[in-house]
């Protein structure tokens, strides 16, 4: 990705806002890819003129395979507060995710325990009280539906490894191409359908309520179900 590509949501002295496109890391992994870290600094590097290191601190990320919302500190002092935040849960993330089959209830919460697999790199649902497992939670509700595919609208009340990939999966809402998870068939650049759609958090500088909304990717699915979603509301 060159800078000229980067989707800028929102920008000031204190944070920046970036639309990550499905199939490129946050942040730098053993693979030694490129980040979309790397590619904001150096359009804050251009834009501003910047000698030196470019300062960028990363507040959370997202999977390689999801697209969306990614949010960043151009501050020491920014990175500390969001940091706090997030601990804090004081900051709303949203999420869409297509999936194959209707959920059973239009809308509901979830709660589950997770455990982690390093070697595999995923996550699974055991009972409440196994040995080394965390407590999830998750609210969604069906925004729109097609022939084949179903929209849900996602808020993460915890942030577990995998978490909506598991916990949809888990109650027989498989994320489409997310083989990881349960799909049979991949999407054909990657991805899996599960998109950081939106944040609203209040500024840590400014005090400022601020939202942010990402579009969806150029897909004719995607596209589509943003038209109905927005329809619905």
């Amino acid at each position: 990705m060159t800078v000229s590509d980067l989707h800028i949501l929102y920008e000031d002295n204190h944070i920046i806002a970036v639309n990550k496109p499905a199939g490129m890391l946050v942040q730098g992994d053993k693979t030694g890819d490129e980040t979309l870290g790397d590619v904001v600094k150096q359009y804050i590097k251009a834009k501003y003129e910047k000698p030196g290191e470019v300062f960028l601190g990363i507040v959370h990320r997202i999977d390689r395979p999801v697209s969306g919302l990614v949010l960043f500190a151009r501050t020491t002092k920014a990175l500390q507060r969001l940091n706090e935040m997030f601990q804090k849960r004081e900051i709303q993330k949203t999420y869409w995710a297509i999936v194959q089959s209707p959920p059973a209830q239009e809308q509901d919460v979830l709660v589950d325990w997770l455990r982690k697999n390093e070697e595999k790199n995923a996550s699974y649902v055991y009972p409440e009280g196994t040995k080394g497992t965390l407590r999830c939670e998750l609210e969604y509700k069906l925004l729109a539906s097609s022939d084949n595919y179903y929209l849900l609208e996602v808020d993460p009340h915890t942030g577990r490894h995998h978490q909506i990939r598991v916990q949809l999966s888990h109650m027989g809402c498989i994320i489409k191409g997310d083989l990881k998870y349960g799909a049979k068939r991949s999407n054909r650049d990657g991805s899996i359908c599960l998109h950081a759609r939106a944040i609203a958090f209040v500024h840590p500088v400014k005090k400022e309520n601020i939202q942010i909304t990402a579009p969806v990717p150029e897909d004719n699915l995607w596209k589509a179900f943003e038209e109905m979603a927005g329809a619905t509301r």
